[in-house]
C-alpha cells in the first residue's frame, strides 16, 4: 500500500487508535522516500501532538522533523479557515468576497452549523488533491458517524443544490431600502407583516440570510462541480480505505456496519486493522514461590487473571471478526507496552503495520 495509492483514508470508530496509525503509515510513506501528507479531521486535533506540529498546521501543510529521504507534511482542518479561503479563492471579486465574509449569517455559519466540519474536510481534501503536490495523502477521519457524515458529504451537498427551496433562497426579498418587497406597496398592512415577522424572527436577520444566498450566487456552479469531483476522488480504484477497529467482540457490529456502508457507496476497502491486540497469555495459574507474602501473590494473581481474560476476549474477537469479513483481509496489531508518543515509536509501528498490508 506504501507508495502504491496516493490516497488512504483510515476511517473507523473512536477510541480505538485510528489517528495513531494514520500517522504511523505517514512517516513509513516518508520513510519510502514519499513526498507525504497526514491530513485529520478529528476535532480532536490528537495528531498535532503526536507528531510534534505545531497551530500552524491549522492554517497550512507544516513540516514533521522526521529523519529519512522523504517528506512528511501534517494538516489539521480548521474548519472556518478553509471556509475564508474557499470564498476568497471563488468569490468574482473583492466586493463579493466581502460581502461574504462580513456577512453575519455567514460568521455563524462557518463556525457552528452542524456539518460544516465534514464538508470543509471536502473541500480541503479537493484543494490538495488537485494541487498534486504528495507522492501519497494519508486521511485520517473523525469516528464512525461523523466519518460516515464526511464521506456522503459530496452526495449531501449535490442535494441541497438541486432542492427547490434554493432558487426561492436565492431571490431578491429586499428592495434598496432594505424592505420586504413582498410588503412594501401594502401600507400599513404590511409594515403590521413586517413588524410580526421582525418580533418572531427578526428582519435583521432574514435581510442577512436573503443577502447570503445573493453574494453566494456565483459560487453554486463551482461548489457542484467541486462536489462531484470529490466523490469521484473518493471512489476511485486509485484511493483506499483502511478501517480500524478494537479487538473486543463488542466491536464487531461497528466494524461490520462500517465494511457495509463502505462497500454500498463504492469504496475500496483494503483491509480491516484490529489494533492493540492483548496477547493470549494462555489459562493456569503460576506457583508461587516460598517465602512471598501471600498477598502480593494474590494480588499478582488477579493482574495476571486480568491479563489471561483479555487474550481470550481479544483472541475470540479476532476470530469471529475474521470469520464475518469474507473478502477483506484482517490485519492483527499487538497491543504495546508503551503507547507510541514520539516519532521513533510511531514511525516503528508504521513500518511493521504497511509489512502486513495488501499491496
Amino acid at each position: 500500500m506504501i507508495g502504491k495509492h496516493p490516497l488512504v483514508v483510515v476511517v473507523g470508530s473512536g477510541g480505538v487508535g485510528k489517528t495513531t496509525l494514520a500517522a504511523s503509515l505517514g512517516l513509513a510513506s516518508a520513510a519510502q522516500g514519499l513526498k507525504t501528507l497526514v491530513m485529520t479531521f478529528d476535532p480532536s486535533l490528537r495528531l498535532k501532538d503526536a507528531l510534534q506540529v505545531g497551530d500552524e498546521a491549522r492554517r497550512r501543510a507544516a513540516p514533521v522533523p522526521q529523519e529519512g529521504p522523504g517528506q512528511l507534511d501534517a494538516s489539521l482542518l480548521d474548519a472556518r479557515q478553509t471556509f475564508d479561503r474557499l470564498i476568497e479563492t471563488y468569490a468574482p471579486d473583492d466586493a463579493a468576497r466581502q460581502r461574504i465574509l462580513g456577512n453575519r449569517f455567514y460568521q455563524h455559519l462557518s463556525g457552528s452549523l452542524a456539518g460544516i466540519l465534514e464538508y470543509m474536510a471536502v473541500e480541503r481534501l479537493f484543494e490538495v488533491a488537485q494541487e498534486g503536490a504528495y507522492d501519497q495523502i494519508f486521511l485520517d477521519t473523525p469516528p464512525t458517524r461523523q466519518a460516515l457524515d464526511f464521506l456522503e458529504a459530496p452526495a449531501r451537498i449535490l442535494n441541497f443544490l438541486k432542492s427547490p427551496a434554493l432558487p426561492i433562497a436565492r431571490r431578491e426579498w429586499f428592495d434598496a431600502q432594505g424592505k420586504l418587497k413582498a410588503t412594501s406597496g401594502l401600507g400599513l398592512f404590511g409594515r403590521g407583516i413586517e413588524g410580526f415577522l421582525d418580533r418572531m424572527i427578526g428582519v435583521d436577520f432574514l435581510r442577512e440570510v436573503s443577502e447570503f444566498f445573493l453574494s453566494f450566487n456565483p459560487l453554486y456552479e463551482g461548489f457542484e462541480e467541486r462536489a462531484r469531483e470529490v466523490a469521484k476522488l473518493l471512489s476511485s480504484p486509485s484511493t483506499r480505505f483502511l478501517l480500524v477497529s478494537g479487538p473486543g467482540q463488542e466491536r464487531i457490529p461497528d466494524a461490520l456496519f462500517f465494511a457495509r456502508k463502505l462497500r454500498e457507496a463504492g469504496h475500496h476497502l483494503d483491509a480491516v486493522v484490529v489494533n492493540r491486540i492483548h496477547p493470549d497469555l494462555g489459562v493456569g495459574a503460576t506457583e508461587p514461590k516460598e517465602g512471598v507474602d501471600p498477598q502480593s501473590v494474590a494480588a499478582q494473581e488477579d493482574g495476571r487473571a486480568l491479563l489471561r481474560w483479555l487474550g481470550e476476549r481479544d483472541r475470540l474477537g479476532v476470530e469471529e471478526l475474521t470469520s464475518l469479513l469474507g473478502e477483506y483481509p484482517l490485519i492483527k496489531v499487538p497491543m504495546l507496552g508503551d503507547e507510541p508518543t514520539d516519532l521513533a515509536s510511531l514511525k516503528a509501528l508504521g513500518t511493521r503495520l504497511a509489512a502486513q498490508l495488501p499491496g
